[in-house]
Parts: C-alpha cells; sequence; structure tokens
C-alpha cells in the first residue's frame, strides 16, 4: 500500500508516493517524487500505517529528486514518530537537489536524522545533540521566512508589473525608470512595494480611489527626483 501526497503547484508530475515492505519488526519505506506541502502528511498517515510490533523505520530517499523547506517538516515527522515510540528512525541515500537542501540546512548529508554526540555515537538525549537541534530548528526557521518571501515575491509581481504600466503611460517613463519610482516611493513613504503599486493601479482605474496621502507625496518626490535628473 501506498501513500500519496497532492500536487501544490500546477505542472509539477509527481507527488510524493512512498512504498515499502516489512523485514521481520523492521519497515522499509521508499518515498518516490517530490518532498514539497502534504509530504508531511503523506508521511504520517503511512506511518500511522505501520503493523503493531514495528521497531525500526529505514526510508530511502535515493528516489526523491526535488524538495523544498516542507522536506525538512517531513524529517521532523519522522524524528517525531522515533522518538514517540522509542525506535530509531534514518533518512538515507540522498541524491542532487535534495542533498543540496540538506547541506544549506547544515544537516548530515548521510542521514539528516542523525545527531552528533561529544563522542562521535548518535545521542539523541545528550546537550551537544539539544544545541545542534536548536541550530537546525533556526535554519529551518529563516529556510522558511526566506520560502515565504519568494512566495509574496511572485503573488505580487502581477500587480507590480501594473503600476509599472501606469507609470509608463503617464509619464512617459522607461520601465526600468518605472520601477526604480515605485522602489523610491516604497521607502520614502515606508510603505511596502505591493502596496504602493496596489495603490497607484487603484487610483487609475475608474472611479479608482486615490492612493493615501503619504503615497501621493511620496510618488510625486521620487517623479521630481526623476525629472530632475
Amino acid at each position: 500500500m501506498t501513500s500519496a501526497a497532492s500536487l501544490p503547484l500546477p505542472g509539477r508530475p509527481n507527488p510524493l508516493v512512498i512504498g515499502g515492505r516489512m523485514d521481520a519488526d523492521r519497515a522499509l519505506l521508499t518515498p518516490r517524487g517530490e518532498l514539497v506541502r502534504g509530504s508531511a502528511r503523506t508521511l504520517a498517515e503511512k506511518l500511522a500505517q505501520l503493523p503493531v510490533g514495528t521497531a525500526r523505520v529505514d526510508l530511502d530517499m535515493s528516489g526523491v529528486y526535488f524538495m523544498d523547506t516542507a522536506g525538512l517538516e517531513f524529517l521532523e515527522v519522522l524524528r517525531d514518530h522515533g522518538r514517540r515510540r522509542s525506535m530509531p528512525v534514518t533518512a538515507t541515500r540522498w541524491n542532487g537537489q535534495p542533498r543540496r537542501i540538506l547541506e544549506l540546512a547544515g544537516l548530515d548529508t548521510g542521514d539528516p536524522l542523525r545527531l552528533p554526540a561529544p563522542d562521535g555515537t548518535a545521542s539523541p538525549e545528550s546537550p551537544a545533540s539539544s544545541a545542534v537541534a536548536l541550530e537546525r530548528e533556526e535554519r529551518l526557521h529563516l529556510l522558511r521566512e526566506e520560502v515565504e518571501q519568494l512566495r509574496q515575491a511572485i503573488a505580487s509581481r502581477p500587480v507590480i508589473d501594473q503600476a509599472r504600466g501606469v507609470l509608463m503611460a503617464t509619464y512617459g517613463c522607461t520601465s526600468d525608470e518605472a520601477w526604480h519610482i515605485l522602489r523610491e516611493a516604497s521607502q520614502l513613504s515606508n510603505t511596502k512595494l505591493h502596496a504602493v503599486a496596489e495603490a497607484l493601479t487603484v487610483s487609475a482605474q475608474a472611479a479608482g480611489a486615490p492612493p493615501p496621502e503619504e503615497v501621493r507625496t511620496a510618488l510625486s518626490r521620487a517623479l521630481a527626483r526623476r525629472s530632475s535628473r
């Protein structure tokens, strides 16, 4: 029996599918596809289906060819499963882009669940391991922030392009000049670039409300600076 994660974005060909088999009391799981949003849930469902008496879980990750920060959540689900059931869990044989993500996150590319103790052996309860875990959690938080910022930038791109078009049509400036005007107005008004662009786009529509006063003032100053150059 396999479990599959839903596709996070249009065009992605392979959601994560987790196959596997039992070898005595050891579960050998083989994820295939992409470690993206929803993959942690897929793993949790697969782990819940394991037979009573399972004493060890090993994942062969060689079939995973893409991973974003959701893959780190996937690993936390596996780690938590091992902690709650006091059993060893591993995730080995990483390749390609997923291996690079592990490197960027400061994780062991051989097995990112392995925490080194001072004597070089795995010891999840040691103070050194706790420090490593805290550092990894901080790295995970930073990676999630970067991904969220990227998603916001992608989502806001259309309205920013529209605002650039308004400036180009109204003031005869180039695309690059319009971009710099928007950025400067954002800085001068202490307003997010997306909000400045949205206010300008709305104001250009029929019966559209004018931008807030601070944005209007900042746009005027930015346009004046362009004209004086």
